[in-house]
């Protein structure tokens, strides 16, 4: 029996048949490849990461930097609208209405005409004022001719005096130095005395026709204060837009009655601003003439340029019905709102009306 060393290869075993290693076992090469691509993989992972960590601290340091530039130099608030002083147009006289030559929501110019009412009472009333003008013009025409003559009859009757003392004056003296009798003396007395009637009497009609004057020139001035108010009261029967604007609320209509003081409709003008109640730890650094973005809830995406008119003078609790009493009970500080008003750098090409939400953003550095 041959025996053989178990390393040792069999004469007759065929070249290139070597023993196989188990299929388990670990194969020549294999795991070294496999290491150092992971090693390749990890490392371009942990450069990606790192890379987009530093970006997004940059984006985070540039966004943190944005919001205290603007924090610092700009103040903002949603508690505001579209204010305007809107006008109640109403009658002013009493009458029916005739015609309404404006509807809904219409914008019209100043002095349109927005409501007719019926004028033959009131054109009535103005004829009769100017015809009792135009008599008491007469009146005082013919007084003053009247009291032309009366003037004219007084000095008449002062020349007609004067002679009168003459002629007595003379014939006293002749009836003293006996070259005339006393009848003709005493005659020439007697018409002395009529003389003197006659020119108290002349005096005292002048008077009395030069006061009749002053009461004639009273009674015009009031026909034609009069006549200016029937000339008002007409003028008041065409309801005209007081400036440029928008109509809302139209209640009145054609054939209905206007009372004095009835509301008629509302007229929203074209001249509008901007109420922001900002609160009163925001307006350390505002001041009027500021620029201010705007921003309209009913138009979004646009931006309107403005700026700061005017800051009020005390909050708006302050002014309210019912103001608050902190020297009475348990005092709680709140911070309070201040009204600013701010106004457009340029009337805005969009429908807008009061009570439109608003946010407005200032520049106050």
């Amino acid at each position: 029996m041959d025996q053989r060393v178990d390393n040792e290869r069999r004469p007759d075993s065929p070249p290139g048949r070597e023993l196989k290693p188990a299929e388990g076992g670990p194969k020549a090469g294999v795991g070294a490849g496999a290491k150092k691509r992971s090693s390749r993989e990890i490392y371009a992972e942990r450069r990606g990461l790192f890379t987009l960590s530093a970006i997004g601290l940059v984006v985070l340091l540039l966004l943190l930097f944005y919001w205290w530039l603007h924090a610092a130099n700009y103040e903002s608030t949603d508690d505001a609208f579209i204010d305007t002083r809107t006008v109640q147009i109403s009658a002013q006289v009493a009458a029916a209405i005739v015609d309404v030559p404006v509807t809904d929501n219409q914008e019209v110019g100043a002095g349109a005409e927005l409501v007719r009412l019926d004028d033959r009472d009131y054109i009535a009333a103005y004829d009769q004022g100017k015809a009792s003008v135009a008599n008491l013009n007469a009146q005082i025409a013919a007084q003053k001719a009247k009291i032309d003559q009366a003037e004219k009859q007084a000095a008449q009757a002062q020349a007609a005096l004067t002679f009168a003392q003459q002629e007595n004056e003379r014939y006293q003296l002749l009836t003293k130095q006996g070259s005339t009798t006393v009848e003709q003396a005493q005659q020439y007395a007697s018409n002395l005395l009529q003389a003197q009637a006659n020119y108290a009497a002349a005096q005292a009609n002048a008077i009395s026709v030069a006061k009749q004057d002053p009461v004639l020139n009273a009674q015009l001035q009031t026909s034609d204060a009069q006549l200016e108010q029937a000339q008002t009261n007409l003028s008041r029967t065409i309801i005209t837009a007081p400036v440029a604007g928008r109509v809302t609320q139209l209640t009145a209509a054609k054939g209905g009655w206007a009372a004095v003081g009835q509301a008629l409709m509302m007229f929203v003008p074209r001249d509008i601003w901007i109420t922001a109640n900002f609160k009163e730890t925001q307006l350390d650094h505002m001041r009027p003439g500021q620029p201010v973005d705007i921003e309209i809830d009913a138009y979004p995406g646009r931006t309107f340029k403005g700026h700061v008119d005017s800051i009020q003078a005390g909050s708006g609790t302050a002014f309210s019905l019912l103001p608050a009493q902190n020297a009475t009970g348990n005092y709680v500080k709140i911070v309070q709102r201040v009204p600013v008003k701010i106004v457009f750098d340029n009337p805005p090409d969009i429908l807008l009306g009061p009570g439109m939400s608003v946010v407005p953003t200032v520049k106050v550095r």
